[in-house]
Parts: structure tokens; sequence; C-alpha cells
């Protein structure tokens, strides 16, 4: 949702009462709802001009959604073939249907890591990696800041060893769960979830000393895994591999004031890169605050790269920059 649906949305919303409000609520995704909020928080009077033009879309676009597809799942199948490709849309299809089988999932998305750890707190590590790996990487990486250390290492190689998940162990998520996890009797294919994949994306998002002595710990245990997954890991100083045109896209996404923190522990190398890639006066000032800045602390300067990890990874999922092997690429 772009801002202006969002401010549309929020729009919307406040037309509402409580009550109804409450029950759209109900239907969105925990990060939709946080986004919304922060914008209904932050939303000044609206004029009657602004309401009205704002009813007059959602109007239109109703109307134009009054006659649905025949067959939704064929729908979906479709138009995901025809955008993506075969190959690309058949993975993102099989993780569609698969999230029809666990719905249950759906509520640890609203838990706080704390209250996510504490429940799986005497799970076995491979139950646990199991449950992990249906939650975006930042609430995973969340729960495994609260675990000790020893468990904490045994979930992350578990992760990183996952080869998907069979029905049977959907069942024992059930069983683990009670409640709170429900449909795995509805399973009848392998969710191809976890791997080393995921567990790389789940490290980016530890940071700092964490990371380092849960890589220590894999490299002890099988020196072949942690090197897989340190190719797969995507960090602060790998943005020097993003393209100029991604690094000026990444650029307008971030304050002055939170680049000079984040700079504070970067490479001489991606220091250059984000010089060259400002304004000779943009990057003359940034320099002089770099230097009037005194020292940070490190974990201020690891929670600002973290942010702008997501920033990158979001521009990423949005198509605006590329990671990976594919940053490399020449165009011809």
């Amino acid at each position: 949702m772009d801002d202006q649906g969002l401010e549309d949305a929020a729009i919307m919303l406040m037309t509402l009462g409580e009550e109804e409000a409450a029950a759209v609520f109900k239907h969105l995704a925990p990060k939709e709802v946080q986004r919304l909020g922060e914008t209904i928080t932050r939303m000044k009077p609206v004029s009657r001009e602004k309401l009205d033009g704002v009813l007059h879309r959602f109007a239109e676009e109703a109307n134009s959604h009054s006659l649905l597809v025949p067959d939704n799942d064929e729908y979906v199948k479709g138009v995901l073939r025809r955008a993506l490709g075969e190959d690309k849309a058949n993975l993102l299809i099989e993780r569609i249907m698969q999230a029809s089988d666990i719905t249950g999932i759906e509520s640890l998305k609203w838990m706080d890591p704390p209250s996510v750890a504490e429940l799986m707190r005497n799970e076995h590590p491979q139950i646990a990696a199991a449950i992990l790996v249906h939650l975006d990487y930042e609430q995973a990486s969340g729960v495994l800041k609260c675990f000790p250390d020893r468990q904490r290492n045994e979930v992350l190689v578990r992760i990183a060893t996952l080869d998907g998940i069979q029905p049977s162990a959907l069942k024992d998520l059930n069983e683990v769960m009670g409640r709170v996890l429900a449909g795995g009797d509805r399973a009848t294919r392998k969710s191809s979830l976890g791997g080393v994949k995921t567990a790389a994306e789940i490290l980016n998002m530890l940071g700092g000393s964490v990371e380092a002595s849960v890589l220590d710990y894999v490299r002890e245990t099988d020196a072949d895994l942690a090197q897989k997954i340190m190719d797969n890991m995507f960090t602060f100083d790998d943005l020097v591999k993003i393209d100029d045109r991604g690094m000026q896209a990444l650029l307008k996404e971030v304050q002055s004031s939170e680049l000079v923190v984040a700079l504070k522990g970067a490479s001489p190398e991606l220091r250059d890169k984000i010089f060259k890639n400002m304004s000779t006066r943009a990057a003359e000032m940034l320099k002089e605050e770099l230097e009037a800045r005194g020292p940070v602390r490190l974990s201020e300067v690891e929670a600002q790269q973290k942010d702008m990890l997501k920033t990158v990874r979001r521009l990423a999922d949005e198509g605006v920059i590329v990671l990976g092997a594919g940053a490399d690429d020449q165009y011809i």
C-alpha cells in the first residue's frame, strides 16, 4: 500500500465508528495495523473536500470489483504465472496455498517475541525451528534473542538444515500450540520453509555479537553449513555491492541524522560509495557531520544499520534495487 493508499484508508476508517473500525482491523496483518495506526496518529484535520474525494474513489473502486472471478485459486495462480513466470510463481503459489493449512500461525504474529519465546521455552529445537520459519525474519530474530545461547544456536542450525516441513510436522505444531495452531489435518504436501537462506535472513536481523556467536557455533559444528549461511547473508558493508541507481534510491529513504550514526561503523569503501552517490554539497555536509559527531555506542550504530537494512530489503522486494549476485549483472 503506497502513501496515498494509506492516507485514504486511514480517512475511511476515521469515518467509521470505533466498533466498525475495529472489525476492519481484525482482518488486517499486524504490520498493516501498525502502518494505519501511525498514519491516523499523524493525520491532520481532513477537509470536507478531501473526504468527499476519498469517498468517491472508494465508491469507484468498490463498483469496479463488483464482478468476482469464478475460481479465486485459479485466478491467483494464473496472474502469478503471467507476472513471474512458471518457476517463481509455483514457489509463491505453494507458499500461499500452504498458508491456508496453517492459518492459526497468524496468531503468533500478533505476539511479541518474548511471549513466543516463552511459549517455546521447553520445546525441542526442531519444533521451535518449524515454528520460527513461519514468522517474518525480524520477529524470528527477536524470539532467538530471548533464548539462552545454547538453545539459540541449536535452533538456528535446525532452521538452516530444515528441508521443508512434512504434514506430520504440521500436526506436531498443532499439538504444541493447541488451539493457537489449526488446520494441520488438512495438510497433504510438504512445505518449502526453512533452509540456509532463511537462517541467513534471520541472522541478518540479529546483528552484532549475537550473530558472530551463532556463526562460531555453526562453524564448529559444520564448517560447510556456516559458509553457506555466510554466502547468503547480506551485511551492512555489502551495501557497497549495490549499483549507483539503487544506492541513490536508498539514500532518498534515509534521514541524514540516521545515516551519520550508521556510517560510524562502515568501511571506508562503503563511505566512499555513499559520498559518490550524493551531490557534492550533500557529501561535504555529511563528512562534516561525521567528523563533528562524537563517539556513538556500538548498540546504537548496529540498531541504525539494521534499520537501513530493513529499508534495503523493502526496496529489493519492490524491485527498486537488486541484492546478491544479480547486483553484479550488467545491462547491454
